[in-house]
C-alpha cells in the first residue's frame, strides 16, 4: 500500500518520449483543473449554492483537490496526492452526472476520461521531468 502513495519516476519504461508525453499530458490536464477550481476557490464553501446536498467542507475539499491538484500536477509535485484528491472528486462527479441520468456525451464524459487519467497519474507517476523526479534523484544520493 505504501507504495501506491510514492511518486513512480524510475519506470524502466519512463524513457525520454514516455516522460515528455507525461509531461505534455500534465500541463494540458493541470491547466484544465486549475481553470475547473478557480471558479471554485471564490466561494470554496458554498460554489454549489444554498441547497447544495454537500456539506461545505466537502465543497471546499473538492475545490481544492481541482485548483491545488492541477498546480501540483502541472509540476508533477506530490503526484500520489494530487492524483488521490482528484480521483474522489471525479467519482463523485461521475456518480452526480449518471444519477441526473446525463448520457456519455455531453454527460459524464469529461468527468470519467478526468477520472481515468487521474488514475494513470496515480498509478504511472509524472515522469521523469518533474518535482517528484528531481526529489527522488536528490533524497537517494
Amino acid at each position: 500500500m505504501k507504495a501506491l502513495f510514492l511518486p513512480n519516476t524510475k519506470l524502466s519504461v519512463a524513457s525520454s518520449r514516455v516522460s515528455i508525453g507525461l509531461l505534455l499530458l500534465r500541463l494540458v490536464f493541470g491547466i484544465a483543473f486549475i481553470l475547473h477550481g478557480w471558479g471554485k476557490m471564490q466561494a470554496p464553501m458554498s460554489w454549489m449554492g444554498p441547497d447544495a446536498p454537500v456539506p461545505g467542507f466537502l465543497q471546499f475539499l473538492a475545490a481544492f483537490a481541482e485548483f491545488g491538484g492541477g498546480i501540483a500536477i502541472i509540476l508533477g509535485a506530490l503526484t500520489p496526492l494530487a492524483s488521490l484528491g482528484l480521483i474522489c472528486t471525479m467519482v463523485v462527479a461521475v456518480f452526480v452526472h449518471v444519477g441526473k441520468g446525463d448520457g456519455f456525451v455531453g454527460g459524464f464524459e469529461p468527468a470519467l476520461v478526468y477520472l481515468c487519467i487521474s488514475i494513470m497519474f496515480l498509478l504511472a507517476g509524472p515522469g521523469r521531468y518533474s518535482v517528484d523526479a528531481f526529489m527522488d534523484d536528490k533524497f537517494r544520493r
